[in-house]
């Protein structure tokens, strides 16, 4: 069989006057907006300074809980855990608690004596868990990192950077527990423990679906958050900013700009003609229509291209719905989807007379043209 690819421009998405501009100005030390799909940065600034983190450090410390832990697993709280000040859950030394748990006060209400009561739970002291934090960050590619505690608290010698941490919290937010997780403003854990969220935008903007922030003196005000739109998440750190209502004013226009940068279109329509493929014996062409739509989430500005894999002849006898080729939707080298093509009609093969009748045609055609 015979194939034809034809590449076909769809077009580029529309950018809307509002959004030609870059991200919007924010006041932080640092700031970095991504596709979750992709891994794209989508704008950034000072993406790779090493800066102290704060609480966004229990990430490391819950993704190598998650590790090293079963939910259900129970931790006996280290008296070293109990004694740490700041944020907490009040924990008492010798109290039990299951990991579930203790995830849940580091991550919602970013208590300290909780993450540092599963550290203690996995090596013998901070030098020994930061030892493995630091590990983990090597295996993970986080070159920018350097651990010291698994709460975040200031200490010399700690920093990441606005890249590490959202690469970071992507790897974290695969675990459902950790999405469900992040996403609750409130929770009641053992011993009646209510915990309350630091992470406004939970109420202030809708889209946001986690995950950690942070403070310290150190630190400033921290946050990385992810948001969902329409087919597409995005992550948007921000670093040092000088308060928390700032922070949140700021970071949540990041978001607003990443979502911008993205539309829902549809890239590929059901029934359309995408191909045509020669029959024989006399009949017309057999139009290849696209079986399903496809709706594709395109970057604002970048242009999509339909590939299309068709035959260019097709035996008879061909049934309506009879899959014969693809159409293939592409952002640059991005595969971001696929159709089948399907026969439009059903067209009979001929029988015996029927063929006889159109060589013969035909060869009396030929002859008269020599003639």
């Amino acid at each position: 069989m015979r194939l034809v690819v034809l590449l076909l421009l769809v077009g580029a998405v529309a950018l809307p006057a509002t959004a030609r501009a870059g991200a919007p100005p924010v006041t932080a030390s640092a700031y970095l907006i991504e596709d979750a799909r992709t891994g794209e940065v989508l704008a950034s600034s000072n993406a790779h300074a090493h800066l102290p983190v704060a609480s966004i450090t229990k990430l490391m410390t819950v993704l190598l809980t998650l590790e090293h832990h079963k939910l259900t697993d129970v931790v006996t709280v280290d008296p070293r855990a109990a004694s740490v000040n700041e944020s907490s859950i009040d924990l008492s030394p010798g109290e039990q608690l299951t990991v579930r748990d203790l995830l849940k006060g580091a991550l919602i209400q970013s208590a300290n004596d909780a993450a540092d009561a599963l550290a203690l739970s996995i090596a013998p002291d901070y030098p020994a868990f930061a030892r493995l934090m630091n590990a983990k960050a090597v295996q993970l590619g986080l070159r920018d990192s350097n651990f010291v505690r698994p709460d975040g608290l200031d200490a010399p010698g700690e920093y990441s950077s606005a890249a590490d941490v959202t690469r970071l919290a992507r790897l974290v937010m695969r675990t459902r527990f950790v999405r469900e997780t992040v996403r609750e403003e409130t929770d009641t854990i053992a011993g009646g423990r209510t915990l309350h969220t630091w992470d406004d935008l939970l109420q202030q903007f809708p889209a946001t679906i986690g995950v950690k922030t942070g403070h310290t003196d150190d630190a400033g005000w921290c946050q990385v958050a992810a948001a969902r739109g329409r087919g597409v998440t995005i992550y948007a750190t921000l670093l040092g900013s000088p308060t928390r209502s700032l922070r949140n004013v700021d970071l949540q226009s990041l978001l607003i700009w990443g979502l911008g940068q993205f539309r829902v279109v549809p890239s590929v329509r059901a029934g359309l003609d995408y191909a045509e493929a020669r029959t024989g014996y006399g009949r017309a062409p057999l139009a290849l229509v696209a079986a399903k739509p496809l709706l594709s989430v395109a970057r604002v500005g970048r242009p999509l291209t339909e590939k299309v894999v068709a035959p260019v002849v097709v035996a008879l006898p061909v049934r309506r719905g009879q899959v014969f080729g693809a159409i293939e939707v592409w952002e640059g080298g991005r595969l971001l989807g696929r159709r089948d093509l399907v026969a439009s009609r059903t067209i009979n093969k001929p029988g015996l007379g029927g063929r006889l009748g159109w060589y013969a045609g035909r060869t009396l055609h030929h002859l008269a043209h020599f003639l």
